[in-house]
């Protein structure tokens, strides 16, 4: 005998109440999904990297319709099997409108994002994590072209060395772990690199950091960040020079806190430049 029941099998209309008209004349500005992980492959210099991501994907709700399509979200996430980057990011916003039924859209998530890197005497390799960012705002227009904005955010641990301890102090100077973080606005058409970004910070600080280091390279980077100290001050501005001159940058936003080692704060500072 056959105890499965087959209703679900025959053909029905089933009614569809998110889709129904509302009468309270309030438009939504943002609906959708946060918080959710998903595996995802990333493009790097280096070739590929596997990855799980914090989504959050949405869009504008007009004022007459009930709900969004909430799985909609998910079902276009995972069409998307393509590895991770700027022109990836772009063409899965402008697919996300008509699949919605919407004129405008944000997805955004946040991964770790790791760099192989070489210690700078023996060589020894290990990997640096950093925290990433991208977020991608599509919006259509009245004549029904969409208008792309890009985002690409990355968190860059680096050395800090205080100028003012190394100048009044007879033995040493003060230096602490610090945070570099870049945020910058990208043409939809370009592209750009996390390791873009990483270079960019690392390459202004009193030293950029290892996950694995030996003896001798533990001394050059002592004496490294002893050689070029930078206030927080310093680290923005030098961070936000470094991008000033990148064509690919339409705006940028850069922080740096440094995690004092001799106070119980931390120092903080940015700068914003649209070009």
């Amino acid at each position: 005998m056959n105890d499965i029941n087959t209703t679900f099998l025959k053909p029905q209309t089933m009614p569809d109440i998110q889709s129904s008209h509302d009468e309270r004349a309030l438009p939504i500005e943002q609906v959708g999904i946060r918080g959710l992980r998903h595996p995802l492959t990333i493009r790097t210099k280096a070739g590929v990297m596997p990855a799980v991501g914090n989504f959050q994907m949405d869009v504008a709700l007009p004022a007459h319709v009930k709900g969004t399509h909430m799985s909609r979200f998910i079902a276009l996430l995972q069409s998307h099997s393509e590895p991770i980057d700027s022109a990836s990011v772009v063409a899965m916003a402008r697919e996300m409108l008509p699949l919605l039924n919407a004129t405008e859209g944000r997805i955004q998530f946040t991964y770790t994002h790791f760099v192989k890197k070489a210690a700078p005497v023996s060589g020894v390799e290990s990997l640096m994590d950093y925290e990433v960012t991208w977020m991608v705002h599509a919006k259509q227009n009245a004549n029904g072209s969409v208008d792309v904005a890009l985002t690409l955010r990355a968190l860059v641990p680096v050395m800090s060395l205080c100028p003012c301890s190394k100048e009044i102090s007879e033995y040493g100077a003060h230096n602490q772990r610090s945070h570099v973080t870049m945020s910058v606005d990208l043409d939809s058409s370009t592209k750009m690199t996390v390791e873009d970004l990483v270079t960019a910070a690392e390459s202004q600080a009193s030293s950029e950091l290892w996950g694995l280091l030996k003896r001798p390279d533990e001394k050059w980077v002592t004496e490294r960040a002893y050689d070029n100290p930078k206030f927080v001050e310093d680290l923005v501005r030098d961070v936000a020079g470094q991008l000033k001159g990148d064509d690919r940058i339409l705006s940028l936003v850069v922080e740096a806190e440094n995690f004092e080692s001799i106070h119980n704060h931390s120092a903080y500072a940015k700068i914003s430049l649209t070009k």
